[in-house]
């Protein structure tokens, strides 16, 4: 593991209703959650959320970093010193992916992670799993990003632990019902397999043919609940990542190992925010 990081890291996650294809609405939206959420040095936002959850159309509506229409979200990012995460459909050397833009501090376009866990749903409609996993550095803290279903996958979190992430960041949907429960059982599980922090963003309201069950929260490297939005809408969860809380947890936790990662997820790319 990475040597723990000097100073607690304040962070966000954020939900809203999204409104369908309509890219410059939701960005206004995520820019709104942006100055909702001022202090935090990051904000997730859900999965495609500058779509909506829009598989039909996942290629003819992908978005490109240069998008024009990202211009008021770059600015809310620039004016508070937040980065943000957010979800959309991208297009990239022929084929489509499930992808989280990352904005820095500053607000450029850094960088992506696609999806590496799509469901076989999101596979009939094109998506492609991605080839690498994502983890970002900011003020010495270690981020390991993930998208939904990515989530039902232990081995995809504990690549991120391997990695030296402190944190695991994740956009995702989902919805009333069994995939509630997922979300309510899978992040905590998460956060306390590998010692680390675990941050969801989830949709909602509707967004395509779906309705997310909102909850979007931050848990604690034991698995116990930091904080959580509950069912407001829009409205971000806020909380202090905290070194010395993950020392504690990390005190008496076996030691991770390599068992199961597989090689898309030991393969990692950096990005500093």
């Amino acid at each position: 593991m990475h040597p723990l990081p000097p100073e607690p890291l304040t962070v966000a996650a954020g939900q809203a209703t999204c409104v369908s294809l309509d890219v410059a609405a939701n960005v206004a939206t995520a820019a709104a959650l942006v100055r909702q959420a001022a202090g935090a040095a990051v904000l997730v936002l859900p999965e495609l959320f500058l779509t909506g959850y829009e598989l039909a159309v996942l290629r003819s509506h992908a978005v490109e970093p240069d998008d024009d229409r990202l211009e008021p979200l770059a600015k809310a990012c620039a004016e508070t010193g937040t980065a943000v995460v957010i979800g959309a459909p991208v297009v990239a050397s022929g084929q489509a992916y499930i992808s989280a833009l990352v904005f820095d501090r500053s607000g450029s376009v850094v960088g992506r992670y696609d999806k590496q866990r799509p469901t076989a749903t999101e596979r009939v409609a094109g998506a492609t799993a991605g080839a690498h996993g994502c983890t970002l550095e900011v003020d010495g803290w270690r981020l390991g990003l993930g998208i939904c279903a990515d989530t039902g996958f232990p081995e995809h979190a504990r690549a991120a632990a391997l990695d030296g992430c402190h944190a695991y960041l994740v956009g995702a949907m989902f919805n009333p019902g069994r995939s509630a429960h997922r979300r309510a059982t899978q992040l905590p599980a998460r956060a306390q397999d590998n010692t680390c922090y675990a941050v969801l963003a989830n949709h909602s309201g509707r967004s395509g043919p779906l309705v997310g069950c909102g909850g979007s929260a931050i848990w604690n490297p034991d698995g116990t609940l930091l904080t959580d939005a509950g069912a407001a809408e829009p409205a971000v969860a806020i909380g202090r990542l905290d070194p010395e809380v993950l020392a504690l947890a990390r005190a008496d936790h076996p030691v991770l190992t390599e068992e199961g990662i597989g090689r898309p997820e030991r393969e990692r790319r950096t990005l500093s925010v």
